[in-house]
């Protein structure tokens, strides 16, 4: 063959051959409200999505101000998750605003809400009268996990087969966490099984696992307790002989250490309740941030042996 059809036969080859090979679908864009929904919404959509939490790793959601380049963000999602139950009404109000009408889908659907405790209700907060935390109970998850993988293969329905089968496989994870939870707090005894943090996140986790809750202030880690309430669970440590408090890793930590001292009681550590960590953290994932809190509540929680 002439030396001089070499170059252009080469290059009609290379186009033949990108012809042939299937170009990577573009990315499916999630906005997710806070650290905790990106990450569920990571693990369905694997390497078909790109997901931005506007609340990120040990923010608090609580009563977040949005920002203008949320806005933005919106206006190029495909799909939004939100959690639902008063817990980021900001970001459905947000969606609704946008200029483009992304789907919107609250994670939470399905999920039978616990009513807020009679103690903290109603205290300047926009929950309404239920707790959103819904997380703190792994079966829970499972519910939150298939919500996500049906709206991204609404939005998506070339992916919709990889979202189901990320769903089960993760799904199957979070069984064997919620088995691994159950088992390990089962060692507690009865006595010992109080958890008393700042704000009262964790009721979910009380009931689904066997484990009094006891918060100084409300539902919103942005509520105030009153000094009424301080007075009164500082007693009430005292009283039942608490031996144990913790920290929460988007609270403030001196409230719970002053009723620590004053209650007779030791810090335990620190929780994560609303927030993941950061990557380098010990709670990057949901996975990780339950299995983190497992082991700081028994930590605290055991018996201490000499």
């Amino acid at each position: 063959m002439h030396s001089l059809f070499k170059p252009a036969l080469a290059s009609l080859l290379l186009m033949c051959a990108l012809a042939a090979t299937p170009l990577r679908a573009a990315q499916i864009e999630v906005v997710a409200s806070f650290s905790i929904l990106a990450d569920l919404a990571r693990q369905v959509g694997g390497e078909r999505v790109n997901v931005t939490p506007l609340v990120g790793p040990d923010e608090d959601t609580h009563g977040y101000q949005p920002r203008p380049s949320d806005t933005r963000l919106l206006a190029d999602a495909q799909l939004i998750v939100a959690n639902g139950l008063g817990f980021d009404t900001w970001l459905e109000r947000l969606a609704r605003s946008a200029e483009r009408g992304a789907a919107v889908l609250i994670a939470s659907d399905g999920i039978e809400a616990l009513a807020e405790s009679g103690a903290h209700a109603h205290r300047g907060h926009d929950h309404g009268d239920m707790d959103p935390h819904v997380w703190q109970d792994v079966a829970n998850v499972v519910i939150m996990v298939h919500n996500i993988a049906t709206a991204l293969a609404r939005a998506d329905p070339d992916g919709a087969a990889l979202y189901a089968a990320n769903a089960e496989r993760y799904a199957q994870q979070l069984r064997a966490l919620d088995a691994d939870i159950r088992s390990t707090l089962s060692a507690l005894p009865i006595s010992r099984r109080k958890l008393i943090t700042s704000h009262d996140a964790f009721g979910y986790l009380g009931k689904a696992y066997g484990l009094r809750v006891i918060a100084a202030a409300g539902i919103s880690s942005r509520a105030e307790p009153s000094a009424a309430g301080i007075a009164r669970l500082i007693r009430q440590l005292r009283l039942e002989k608490v031996p144990v408090v913790f920290v929460e890793n988007i609270s403030d930590p001196r409230l719970v250490e002053r009723i620590a001292h004053e209650g007779g009681a030791k810090v335990g550590g620190e929780l994560y309740s609303d927030a993941l960590s950061g990557p380098d953290g010990p709670a990057p994932t949901y996975i990780d941030m339950m299995r983190f809190n497992l082991d700081t509540l028994m930590k605290g929680l055991l018996p201490e042996t000499g």
